[in-house]
């Protein structure tokens, strides 16, 4: 039976494939209840805390998990064990996140909101598995990543001199607002 309620956030699939993201999820919500010590191995919580934490977290992963895990009633035990049957997603996904890496090409997106989110997914990936990505890094991978035919708007960008990716994403998509705008116009009036 799938559960009734609805959820904060996707629940654990039992793959693991959202390990990294229900975790931070999980650690966020049991912050903000004030229980997320029920976590930890050694804690001093309160029987009645830990019955939250257990029942948040069973509330929170695919049911075919919850039935694998039911006589673990311990939310640290639990979180333990989960970790110890996801945490190698670290190993599977990173090189995956590095390809897309590699891939990723502001030239494959028509829009720049495409672009930037694939962007910022694959740069939290990178990061959530330690690997350090900077605002230059992103630059770099705009600049060198524009189309070919689009080689002077890349120097004029890179003549801005920009510290932050998210300077460029301004300027990116003003400029695609007034292209949109321009084509629009020489749409409805075109010229002879």
């Amino acid at each position: 039976m799938s559960n009734l309620t609805k959820l904060e956030f996707a629940a654990l699939d039992v793959n693991g494939k959202n390990y990294m993201s229900w975790t931070i999820d999980v650690k966020m919500h049991l912050e903000s209840m004030g229980i997320l010590d029920t976590l930890k191995e050694i804690n001093l919580c309160s029987s009645q805390d830990r019955a939250k934490a257990n029942i948040f977290l069973r509330r929170h992963v695919d049911d075919m998990l919850k039935f694998e895990y039911l006589n673990t009633n311990v939310p640290s035990i639990l979180w333990k064990d989960l970790r110890e049957r996801f945490d190698h997603q670290k190993e599977i996904l990173l090189p995956a996140a590095r390809d897309e890496w590699n891939s990723l090409r502001f030239q494959d997106f028509k829009k720049v909101n495409d672009y930037s989110s694939a962007l910022f997914r694959i740069c939290s990936q990178l990061k959530f598995y330690g690997q350090s990505v900077t605002d230059a890094d992103m630059l770099e991978k705009t600049y060198s990543t524009f189309h070919a035919s689009n080689i002077t708007l890349q120097q004029q960008y890179r003549l801005q001199k920009f510290k932050r990716y998210s300077e460029l994403n301004s300027f990116l998509l003003v400029a695609e607002q007034n292209n949109t705008l321009l084509m629009k116009d020489h749409q409805s009036r075109p010229t002879k």
